[in-house]
């Protein structure tokens, strides 16, 4: 199950609303840094599990933990995303996860009509009091017979399309912000050592 960095601030009471009704376990991949273990010890308050690693650190751990989790039937929660952007780029793990275990991908996704929005790299909406939150989860997909490059675009492609349902932005108007974000962020982190997978040099090479 997916949903984007910036969503993270609702998806407690989302997942609750979820997941209680149909008696299934489910476990989310958070970073092993500072920030992810704050996120840890809130949502564990809503008795959701973790799995900590990420690509940056632990990643190998994290998605052998993943595997095993699926196998045992704990649905798996990712923010294709994180834990440090760019944001609404999708990472090899979702697509990995999936493929190994043969695994249909849903898409969770909530629009607000009234919000705040951080100034942080995943642009973090938070509800303001009184405002009206839509919230789905889509019909499965599968990413199985394609590629690395083809599954990760058909799963950015999913996420917007949800998106646009619940009255977001187009796919087109996510498709825009997404090159306009993926330009700013790598020129805040280009001196990072950070490394940016070939589809997303390929967008910024070729603007």
């Amino acid at each position: 199950m997916l949903f984007w960095h910036g969503q993270l601030g609702f998806m407690c009471f989302v997942y609750k609303c979820i997941w209680d009704n149909v008696q299934k376990h489910g476990k989310v991949i958070i970073s092993d840094h500072k920030d992810g273990e704050i996120i840890t010890k809130i949502i564990d308050k809503f008795g959701i599990g973790t799995l900590r690693g990420s690509s940056s650190k632990g990643g190998a751990k994290v998605l052998i933990d993943a595997l095993r989790q699926i196998k045992q039937g704990t649905d798996i929660v990712i923010t294709p995303d994180g834990p440090r952007g760019p944001r609404h780029s999708v990472a090899d793990g979702a697509v990995v996860i999936s493929q190994k275990t043969n695994s249909d991908i849903y898409v969770l996704n909530y629009e607000i009509d009234n919000f705040w929005e951080l100034k942080s790299w995943d642009k973090m909406i938070i509800p303001k009091p009184f405002s009206t939150i839509k919230f789905t989860l889509s019909k499965p997909f599968n990413v199985k017979d394609l590629s690395l490059a083809e599954a990760k675009r058909k799963i950015q492609l999913q996420m917007w399309q949800e998106s646009s349902k619940n009255g977001g932005k187009s796919i087109k108007e996510h498709e825009s912000d997404f090159r306009l974000n993926l330009k700013k962020w790598w020129d805040k982190n280009s001196r990072k050592n950070y490394k940016l997978d070939d589809d997303l040099m390929e967008i910024l090479n070729g603007d």
